[in-house]
């Protein structure tokens, strides 16, 4: 059972998946950071100085405080059920920028790939003889392997 399970750890499509896995997870680290510390801070002077990150609902009260809450963890902190939609925005955010980074990665790799596609099929330098079905070439009128007229 251990052999298999080596076996199986050292193939490697489970090499590659752990690895993009990783790197995965701190690309999507960098780009949270990005969001919230260079984009989220001027789009909120934008739109008036609005903070997204400390925008929420409160949707029930706290037991231990009566609102209104100054933020996110004051409201947590006294037991209040909130509605964190500034931070949904932020991941929506987050989500798109990370989409669009995949979706230019597939594009790139796939225009280093488009040449390599193109340079293997070539035009055909042969064609079939009606008569024997060997191969003959394009500019011959009569084939070599049974000598009939084409």
């Amino acid at each position: 059972m251990i052999k298999d399970f080596k076996a199986f750890i050292l193939r490697g499509s489970v090499v590659d998946l752990a690895v993009g896995v990783i790197i995965g997870a701190a690309f999507g680290s960098i780009v949270k950071s990005l969001v919230d510390d260079i984009l989220m801070p001027p789009i909120g002077l934008i739109t008036g100085g609005i903070n997204f990150a400390d925008k929420f609902a409160v949707l029930k009260e706290g037991s231990r405080a009566a609102g209104p809450y100054a933020s996110i963890a004051a409201a947590k902190a006294a037991g209040a059920v909130t509605l964190n939609y500034g931070l949904f925005v932020n991941t929506i955010v987050t989500f798109i920028i990370v989409a669009a980074c995949v979706f230019l990665v597939i594009r790139m790799v796939a225009r280093l790939e488009a040449p390599a596609l193109t340079a293997i099929v070539a035009p055909p330098a042969t064609k079939d003889c009606a008569f024997c079905a060997m191969g003959i070439p394009l500019a011959a009128t009569r084939c070599p392997h049974c000598t009939s007229q084409l």
